[in-house]
């Protein structure tokens, strides 16, 4: 039987949105609304008829498209009302993070795979609004307090 938890699943295209794709065996099970940019990649989700909030691409340290962007967060989460925001990245995460936060939704951030020394920039800036945080290297627990590894993400 499925859930009944709403969830809202933020990630920009590409990678970000692969490893999304990678955790489908979780969000698959619940209701849920994509929020992504409209690119080749990520138009399969018309084909697989998922409910999709568009937003403009956010190009990371793009203040001004982040600053755009936030009337439009504020919107989805308030008429969607979810019980969890999941990102996978990248800076669209950063506004969802804040809002959630401010709102008292839960917010949990997977990191990229590619991030194996560091934390992105997406990364350092949703992490004091994460309920939960998750790399995908083992090594970045020692240095963030929060992170958690529970192994790698990967869309086949």
């Amino acid at each position: 039987m499925a859930s009944q938890m709403k969830l809202l699943l933020v990630s920009t295209s590409g990678g970000h949105f692969s490893t999304m794709q990678g955790l489908k065996s979780f969000w698959h099970q619940h209701e849920r609304v994509w929020i992504t940019d409209r690119k080749p990649d990520t138009e399969v989700l018309l084909e697989n008829k998922e409910r999709v909030n568009w937003l403009p691409y956010q190009a990371p340290r793009d203040v001004i498209a982040l600053l755009r962007n936030m009337p439009s967060v504020f919107r989805i989460i308030f008429s969607e009302k979810p019980d969890l925001v999941i990102s996978t990245g990248a800076s669209l995460a950063v506004g969802f993070a804040f809002v959630a936060k401010l709102l008292g939704v839960r917010f949990i951030y997977i990191e990229s795979i590619s991030r194996a020394q560091e934390l992105s920039l997406s990364g350092k800036l949703v992490y004091p609004f994460c309920h939960e945080f998750y790399v995908q290297w083992p090594n970045l627990c020692n240095k963030y307090a929060k992170a958690q590894y529970r192994g790698i993400v990967y869309h086949s």
